[in-house]
């Protein structure tokens, strides 16, 4: 569970939910017209501009953004020079059942059992990755336009409200409402695009970078496997995915026990 994301959407909910309890009664601020226009509004708009599939994927990949937390490179580096050591000692066949915690991984272990060489190990594992890439891409397009369009919708909103209430203006009583309806579609349309469109869109984004990283150390640690690479080098070709800080922690380490 990221409960970066979790805390930080949250978070700004119930503070903006606590300013409105502490300042007025909080039915002011729901108005149903508003609601069906800048709700309603944004995710038809949104949905016309992809498919039913990639629409609702998107919202799956929102999930992915609580739910989903990638290892530690390290932890990943460490994993990853054992199973080289095992394959050095044993063979790619003592790889053979190994359990690991990303598919990814386990499919690329996979093809070393099976004896694939490391140039199809390198291909099928990098179209993968590309179709992961593409996936996670998706969810990020379909964020950023409901971002896009839910402010504009407000907007809509906004201007329907004005037109509602300078036309009956000889009733004071339709002032109020229509009026309500101008201020809060606009109100409705920020608040969802900058406490939840933009924030998933933000984390979808910075997801594809990390497992993209991350795809990348397998690969390259899968092919140095199947080309009989020493452990060794296989951790200090690794290492080069870890931060500055982290590399320079380690390469001391390594140092002092040299």
């Amino acid at each position: 569970m990221d409960f970066a994301t979790l805390i930080g959407l949250v978070g700004a909910i119930l503070l903006i939910a606590s300013a409105v309890i502490l300042g007025t009664s909080p039915g002011v601020f729901i108005n149903p017209p508003s609601l069906l226009i800048v709700v309603g509004g944004t995710l038809l708009v949104v949905l016309s501009k992809f498919s039913f599939g990639q629409f609702f994927w998107a919202f799956k990949a929102a999930v992915r953004a609580f739910k989903f937390k990638l290892p530690e490179t390290q932890e990943s580096i460490d994993e990853l020079v054992e199973i080289a050591q095992i394959a050095r000692k044993e063979g790619v066949l003592g790889l053979e059942g190994r359990e690991v915690g990303s598919p990814f991984l386990s499919q690329g272990i996979q093809m070393l059992v099976d004896g694939q060489t490391a140039a199809t190990i390198k291909q099928l594992l990098s179209k993968e990755r590309l179709m992961t890439l593409d996936h996670n891409r998706l969810g990020t397009k379909v964020f950023t336009a409901m971002a896009d369009v839910a402010p504009a919708m407000g907007m809509i909103g906004t201007l329907i409200g004005l037109v509602q209430m300078l036309s009956n203006m000889e009733d004071p009583k339709s002032i109020g409402p229509a009026m309500a309806v101008a201020l809060l579609t606009t109100l409705y349309g920020a608040m969802i695009a900058t406490m939840i469109a933009n924030p998933i869109a933000d984390k979808l984004s910075l997801r594809l970078t990390e497992e993209a990283r991350m795809q990348s150390l397998y690969i390259d640690a899968l092919v140095a496997i199947q080309e009989g690479t020493n452990p060794r080098i296989i951790e200090q070709m690794l290492s080069s995915y870890l931060p500055p800080g982290e590399r320079e922690k380690n390469n001391d380490t390594e140092t002092a026990t040299g």
